[in-house]
């Protein structure tokens, strides 16, 4: 008998059909990937089996008993756990409190047992490997970081069924070997797991079973061990992928657009480099080497301490987001939850936020052209929405990650900052990012991308740059990359 059930299950949302009589079923002990292009229906799916969203229609059987769930707490009670691809944790309480946020810890009333709870929050960091104060606030984190402390929240519940939704996509790859030997110890122990991931190379390694979702509709359910990655993404996409980089010619006579000469940062010093027109530079490093906080650096969004910025020769200065936007650079930021949209509005909204200004006179909007230009770039990038006035928190991760990508394009930006482009897109979206990317440069864009895809890095870089503890360690051309040389670097080898 399997341990989990899922019968016939649909779900609408104004205009969208998001799940059509899809059938899932998990065992005992298995892990059991969900995979599927953006907008196949993989997290409403899970969302809908962890009490977050309520089904339409259809039957959710767990050991063999039919279950109805009024919200996410039956499903705790019952051993359903999940960990969001959206971080959900409340920045200005420390880990502790988020790892047991909602749940009885009183010694006395309104006495906290904070002994013990902060004892319990260290068993489980040390269980997922993060060797980090539990009184530290989550806000002090990195998004790797605060991704483990939503695993270990997960797993304080001490769950049956566990429900994991994009887990390594902020993950360095250490720490995805050390995450993945908790999965195959959880296993052992009877936990069965639901795994969400655009990452096939990951499905192969792990997976026992997957089931393919493409436009709510459930395709079939494979044995892991019996296919191949090849197949396993024409199943996704419904067609063959070839040329997932696409080849581009570079530039033969480029013109420098960007130069940063010791720029210096609480976590980054002496960083120097420049950007030529029509150039992708990508940016390789391990968690904690200092990349994000260089982007935000040049971007406005964090203060810097010293240095200069050259833009086509000319010595400029950004002190915010708004003097980089005034000087047409773009940045589509790692954290797209916290830092890239504005969850309170529209899909519309949050692409023509960059460009209002442009659009206004008088203090009024010309809204006919606003529409104009965010449809345009919607058809452009293939963001998957009924409309463009649907809020942008009902989009899939991925097509959010669009939305804040179309926001430049529409911009027209000259200079694009790149943090984990593709984080949360499926296969078939990158290689359209990726063209898109390639199209940019065509015209004289730009792009600076941080990556840590190492495919990713080697594939679409003209040039890479290797970070270690805060510094560039090494400067490479594309015809002398390998993944070899890459590592080197960013381990601290110059």
């Amino acid at each position: 008998m399997d341990l989990v059930e899922m019968q016939g299950i649909s779900k609408f949302f104004p205009g969208v059909v998001a799940l059509n009589k899809v059938n899932f079923d998990l065992r005992k002990s298995e892990l059991h990937a969900l995979i599927g292009e953006n907008g196949a229906g993989k997290s409403t799916l899970v969302k809908i089996l962890a009490g977050v969203y309520k089904k339409d229609k259809g039957k959710i059987i767990i050991e063999g008993k039919e279950r109805e769930f009024a919200g996410p707490q039956n499903a705790y009670e019952i051993g359903i756990s999940v960990v969001p691809q959206e971080l959900e944790l409340e920045p200005y309480m420390n880990i502790a409190e988020n790892v047991f946020l909602g749940r009885d810890f009183s010694r006395r009333v309104f006495l906290k047992d904070w002994s013990r709870m902060l004892a319990e929050t260290k068993s489980l960091l040390k269980k997922v490997g993060l060797a980090v104060d539990p009184t530290i606030l989550c806000e002090e984190l990195s998004v790797a970081q605060q991704k483990m402390v939503s695993i270990a929240k997960a797993l304080s519940y001490n769950p049956r069924i566990l429900v994991l939704d994009e887990p390594t996509a902020a993950l360095a790859q250490k720490e995805i070997k050390r995450f993945f030997s908790i999965l195959k110890e959880l296993k052992k122990s009877g936990t069965s797991i639901i795994y969400i991931s655009h990452r096939i190379e990951e499905i192969k390694e792990i997976a026992d079973r997957a089931t393919v979702l493409r436009d709510g509709k459930k395709i079939t359910t494979v044995d892991v061990s019996k296919t191949n990655i090849q197949e396993i993404v024409r199943l996704m996409v419904g067609r063959e992928l070839k040329d997932v980089f696409p080849k581009r010619e570079r530039v033969s006579a480029p013109k420098e657009i960007l130069r940063v000469s010791n720029l210096l940062g609480d976590k980054f010093k002496n960083i120097s480099f420049s950007l030529q027109e029509g150039e992708i530079l990508g940016v390789a490093g391990l968690i904690g080497a200092g990349r994000s906080e260089t982007a935000k650096g040049l971007f406005g969004d964090i203060k810097t301490k010293g240095g200069e910025i050259w833009l086509k020769g000319k010595r400029i200065r950004i002190r915010s987001p708004r003097d980089a936007i005034s000087h047409k650079i773009g940045y589509v930021p790692e954290d797209r939850e916290m830092e890239g949209i504005v969850p309170t509005t529209n899909l519309k909204e949050n692409i023509s936020l960059a460009f209002l200004d442009d659009l206004s006179k008088f203090g009024f909007i010309n809204k006919k052209k606003e529409n104009e230009i965010v449809k345009k770039v919607i058809k452009l990038l293939r963001i998957k929405a009924p409309s463009p006035e649907v809020n942008i928190t009902t989009l899939s991760g991925g097509n959010r990650q669009k939305a804040i990508l179309a926001r430049w394009i529409a911009k027209d930006c000259e200079i694009l900052i790149l943090d984990e482009p593709t984080i949360g897109i499926d296969v078939g979206a990158k290689t359209e990012i990726y063209k898109i990317m390639n199209e940019l440069v065509e015209k004289g864009v730009g792009i600076t991308m941080i990556s840590s895809e190492l495919p990713e890095i080697l594939g679409m870089s003209d040039r890479i740059l290797t970070m270690h503890e805060g510094e560039i360690t090494q400067e490479i051309e594309r015809k002398d990359a390998s993944e070899e040389r890459v590592i080197e670097g960013m381990v601290g080898i110059k």
